[in-house]
């Protein structure tokens, strides 16, 4: 359990630390002042670029640089372990919005603070700073979650643990997005966490996860900027089966759901093997 226990101190430290300076000091700032300006960005990609510098092991102590390193596992990978990896993340997401719709027969999925721009700042200047959060969101997430939180557990305990207690923490710590839903949405931040997680296992890196990470919440902030729904919501009004009855269409639903969730796993241990591959021509190269 103090693994647990380590990994998971670690891994939030990891996410406030690149996350807070954003969400409590730069954005709000940028917000009130100069606002037709996207001034924060900069700030914050030169902080980003220090943060990532440091959790990954090149400044600070000598002594911790190579445990750092290794816990962040931003590793490299070759070409078509990339492409193959990015497929089963797009894979992975069609499979997140089946579940949506599952979760929505089942649940009431929770409405979520709409977007609100100062009046006159440019769309431009609105949409830079969604596209930095969503970076923000990926780097610190990724390096916090599956790489300074999971992995420790993972080789501990195995990748089902790993991927839970990751994402329960991922989903608890996403409570100000719905206060009020935060149990019945945590099978939603575990499955997404599986999404990026069994990714980061399967190729020993976050990198795959965080650039899927930071394009998914490019297109869900977005969504909710010009629409007012999350991403868990829907876009046409369901019955829950309490009141409907297990129906045709929600079995169809569960049935989908299961078969793309089976080739998400086929797709994550062929991305193992290549990745696998790519990791004994090195070492023979050597």
């Amino acid at each position: 359990m103090s693994t647990i226990a380590g990994a998971i101190a670690s891994g939030v430290a990891v996410l406030l630390a690149g996350s807070l300076p954003w969400g409590l000091l730069l954005a709000p700032l940028n917000l009130r002042f100069l606002p037709r300006v996207p001034w924060a960005i900069v700030l914050m990609a030169l902080y980003l670029a220090l943060y990532w510098t440091y959790i990954s092991g090149r400044i600070g102590s000598p002594a911790s640089r190579q445990e750092r390193r290794f816990n962040l596992r931003a590793n490299s990978l070759a070409p078509r372990v990339w492409s193959l990896a990015i497929f089963t993340g797009l894979v992975g997401f069609g499979a997140l919005l089946t579940l949506v719709a599952v979760m929505a027969r089942v649940v009431v999925m929770p409405e979520s603070a709409p977007i609100v721009m100062p009046v006159g700042m440019p769309a431009a200047t609105a949409l830079g700073l969604l596209i930095m959060s969503s970076i923000v969101a990926a780097v610190t997430e990724e390096a916090g979650f599956r790489g300074y939180m999971q992995g420790p557990i993972e080789r501990r305990y195995g990748l089902t643990a790993g991927i839970v207690v990751n994402g329960v923490m991922f989903g608890l710590l996403h409570f100000p997005n719905h206060p009020t839903a935060v149990i019945s949405m945590l099978p939603y931040y575990v499955a997404v966490a599986a999404v990026y997680g069994g990714l980061t296992s399967a190729t020993n890196s976050i990198l795959p996860g965080l650039a899927l990470h930071a394009g998914g919440d490019v297109w869900s902030l977005t969504r909710l900027w010009l629409t007012g729904r999350p991403e868990w919501q829907l876009g046409f009004p369901t019955q829950r089966v309490t009141e409907t009855g297990i129906d045709l269409s929600f079995v169809v639903m569960v049935i989908v759901l299961v078969l793309v969730s089976t080739v998400v796993v086929a797709l994550c241990r062929r991305v193992k093997r290549e990745a696998s591959r790519g990791v004994i021509a090195k070492a023979l190269a050597c």
